[in-house]
């Protein structure tokens, strides 16, 4: 019951997470920057600091946290995977929801789960770490026929088709895109992984071990503010600077709103995820691969609001098959640790 309480928590993480791209569609009158910073205030510094606050131990402030073993590390892990996020929200302009998370997330799976086992010491060709690379490999075979997918909607789908659902679609360059989000993003897991001594230290002191981990999530998201930011504010002020008319104070509190919204959902997958996993604590392999399982969930729910908003609107039978089949790939493997 345990594990199914674990899954279920972040099964709700992921699809808020995979929703969290729906409201951007609301968002008026502002430049791709203008908008990733506004929702990554909410997103990274935010949501994300109400969440550490609650789940500080008694009597110690933000100062302890970024005092303590491996903040550091924590917050250049967040720098890195900034890129990551930086790049992923292009590779959803260039590719689309369903595509563009598939790719990114897929990548980012494969690298979030193996390398902080890896530098664990964890053997990958025998018992659990076997276990956790087959997981893996069902993990990446699922996208890698997502992808073909994909490939085959470009060949299939007329140009109208795809300019309707995707306004800047650009297959090769939101491929190449979407690969370097992923490998960036991984850097997230490894963040994750340096504030453990915090989360021990943290339930040691009494906090409750289902939100230990939230001030680490902090720290992580707010190094990838730092480079999200860095990239975005001189473009938005140079945009802002040669914009012809300003906007109506009431579309700004719209995007804003709407900014908010995303924010809050994106937040909620790392928010499962911490919770979801003190409820997998009794299965080392199943918390291993909590990262792969959310990802993979990610891009089964990103896939259905795909279908949604019409992106795979004009494909053959044969494409939606093939997306069909790469699904069902990725909610075996969300399953395959806890049947071996």
């Amino acid at each position: 019951m345990q594990l199914f309480w674990g899954l279920l928590i972040i099964a709700l993480g992921s699809f808020g997470q995979s929703s969290s791209y729906v409201p951007v569609n609301r968002v008026k009158q502002w430049s791709w920057e203008g908008f990733w910073l506004t929702q990554g205030v909410f997103a990274w510094v935010l949501f994300p600091l109400a969440g550490a606050c609650f789940a500080l131990p008694a009597g110690s402030g933000l100062m302890s946290l970024f005092s303590a073993d491996g903040a550091l590390r924590a917050i250049v892990f967040g720098a890195l995977w900034g890129v990551g996020g930086l790049t992923f929200g292009l590779s959803m302009r260039y590719l689309g929801v369903a595509l563009g998370q598939s790719v990114s997330l897929g990548t980012c799976s494969a690298f979030g789960t193996l390398l902080p086992a890896l530098f664990g010491g964890t053997n990958l060709m025998e018992g659990s770490g076997l276990v956790l690379l087959a997981g893996v490999c069902i993990t990446l075979a699922g996208i890698a026929v997502i992808g073909y997918a994909g490939f085959l909607r470009e060949k299939t789908m007329s140009r109208a088709d795809r300019t309707a659902a995707i306004r800047d679609f650009a297959f090769t360059k939101g491929l190449l895109v979407a690969l370097l989000a992923g490998v960036m993003s991984a850097c997230f897991a490894l963040g994750l992984d340096a504030g453990q001594a915090f989360r021990v230290q943290a339930v040691a002191a009494g906090v409750d071990p289902l939100f230990a981990g939230l001030p680490v999530v902090f720290l992580v998201t707010l190094g990838g503010f730092l480079t999200n930011a860095l990239y975005c504010f001189y473009p938005r002020r140079r945009a802002e600077g040669a914009q012809a008319a300003p906007v109506p104070l009431k579309v700004v509190v719209n995007n804003v709103l709407f900014c908010a919204l995303a924010g809050l959902l994106w937040y909620s997958q790392f928010f499962g995820l911490e919770v979801g996993r003190s409820f997998l604590a009794g299965s080392p392999v199943l918390l291993a691969f909590s990262w792969s399982i959310l990802m993979s969930l990610n891009v089964v729910f990103s896939n259905v609001w795909g279908v949604v908003l019409h992106e795979w609107r004009g494909s053959s039978r044969m494409t939606i098959a093939v997306l069909a089949a790469g699904l069902v790939l990725l909610v075996f493997s969300v399953f395959f640790p806890s049947i071996c």
